[in-house]
């Protein structure tokens, strides 16, 4: 197997999860740099927790974030509840050739035993007394079992870790098929693995441990071993293991808090991968510069401000007609509706740097796309407190034109009256306009609104103020 063949393999009983995202985009990656492929496996035989809602959600957070997978056999993706036949005629082999056999032990009886070996302080594990037994057990009530072989330490060369050493002792007879005919997970994963001929299986370190299960596994099938590589966590802030109490772990919020699919690849990508001291890449210099030999062995820290600074960089390298694009769906989701977003195109350019996210960008843009827009309650104090400011401003905005040059010698000219700077005359003028006390430049605020709607403003602020 020469040619670089991964996978992602995401059981499906919830959403596209930051960790998931990572794996995928780390193998996804590393396919692409290499020239392979890479294929999406859903690993849904656990009837129970799989929901094809869950399926859907996977497939919609892998198609936002981009990451492309290429077609195994004809299909866009593999599920294993298709493959039960395969399953079940990989286990018959290994039946033939004495890697396996029928268990009937009971689950009581295996409880018991493992309350046993715990008492003698040893640890517990399946003893094999059906492996001895002379006649088979009855094959509708048995599982099928694997005859482990290892009596001597087994030494993994992980691509991430390094050279693993695993214990024999850690491979029991360990089940491949239950008594309802249903695979086991370490089962599956190889028969699927070896079918594909995946090259290299990375995935997160805590499958670590199923590596030497799934190694006997290949050589009891007669196929050729992957490489395999581990990916270490992602941790909170606190350093446990990333979970809901650290915020959402669902890549779909994300999206819907206006993060960009580019601006959380090139996050993820630096959750335990570095290129020299670069923070910010993009897909294409990512696919170039990506090899697992740069991947860290260390757990990684999800910092949400750090992903919040990627997200407003690569916010700011957008065109402003694309972005205005891209913050229609925000602004629908605000109840306003855009009838081209080219009319957006220089308010966007104009908010492009205050922003953060498409959320914020879509927000700052209401004041100047509608005229029912939130007011901040310092805003409306300062208006309050100013209405003799706005009734002069009115009357020097009225015949002038409205560029900068003419608008700057207006405001000044009101600040000499009122015995004012300039910044105290712009501030009670911003705050109608805008309903905040932060915006872009009064000037530029004033050229966008346009001489009608800034009188029209100020007015509705000095009616709706007692004198």
């Amino acid at each position: 197997m020469s040619a670089v063949r991964v996978r992602f393999a995401p059981s499906p009983t919830g959403f596209l999860h930051i960790g998931g995202a990572r794996t995928a985009l780390f193998n996804w990656l590393f396919a692409r740099h290499m020239g392979g492929k890479f294929f999406l496996r859903i690993e849904d035989t656990d009837q129970n927790r799989s929901t094809e809602e869950a399926v859907l959600a996977i497939l919609d957070g892998m198609s936002w974030l981009g990451l492309t997978t290429d077609p195994y056999d004809g299909m866009a993706h593999v599920r294993q509840t298709d493959r039960m036949h395969r399953y079940q005629s990989a286990a018959e082999r290994l039946l033939e050739i004495g890697r396996a056999y029928l268990c009937d032990c009971t689950s009581e009886d295996l409880e018991a035993r493992r309350k046993q070996a715990l008492a003698q302080g040893v640890p517990p594990r399946y003893d094999g007394r059906c492996r001895r037994r002379a006649t088979p057990p009855p094959r509708a009530s048995s599982v099928i079992r694997f005859s482990a072989m290892a009596d001597s330490p087994m030494v993994v060369e992980d691509l991430i870790k390094g050279a693993v050493t695993f214990d024999p002792s850690t491979v029991e007879d360990f089940v491949l098929m239950r008594s309802d005919g249903t695979p086991t997970y370490n089962f599956c994963v190889v028969v699927d693995d070896a079918d594909m001929q995946i090259s290299h299986v990375i995935r997160g370190d805590d499958h670590l441990n199923n590596t030497p299960k799934q190694i006997q596994l290949y050589h009891a099938l007669a196929c050729p071993l992957p490489r395999f590589g581990h990916l270490p966590m992602i941790l909170g802030a606190d350093r446990t293991r990333l979970s809901k109490r650290h915020g959402s772990v669902a890549v779909q919020h994300y999206r819907e808090a206006g993060y960009l699919p580019d601006a959380m690849i090139n996050y993820l990508a630096r959750l335990g991968w570095s290129y020299q001291d670069q923070e910010i890449f993009s897909r294409n210099e990512l696919i170039e510069k990506f090899t697992l030999t740069a991947v860290g062995v260390s757990s990684a820290i999800f910092n949400p401000e750090k992903l919040l600074w990627v997200n407003a960089h690569h916010l700011r390298l957008f065109n402003p007609a694309e972005l205005a694009v891209q913050a229609i769906p925000h602004l629908a989701r605000l109840q306003i509706s855009v009838a081209s977003p080219h009319d957006l195109k220089p308010v966007v350019a104009l908010l492009q740097e205050r922003s953060r996210t498409l959320v914020e960008l879509a927000e700052s843009l209401t004041c100047f796309i509608t005229e029912t827009f939130p007011v901040e309650e310092k805003a409306r104090q300062l208006l309050h407190e100013n209405v003799p400011i706005l009734k002069a401003v009115r009357i020097a905005l009225t015949e002038i034109p409205f560029e900068k040059t003419a608008l700057t010698s207006a405001l000044k000219a009101v600040g000499e009256q009122q015995g004012l700077k300039l910044a105290q005359v712009a501030q009670p003028l911003r705050a109608a306009l805008t309903g905040k006390t932060v915006s872009p430049g009064i000037f530029d605020v004033l050229e966008i609104l346009g001489r009608a709607t800034t009188l029209k403003r100020i007015d509705a602020w000095i009616h709706a103020v007692p004198e």
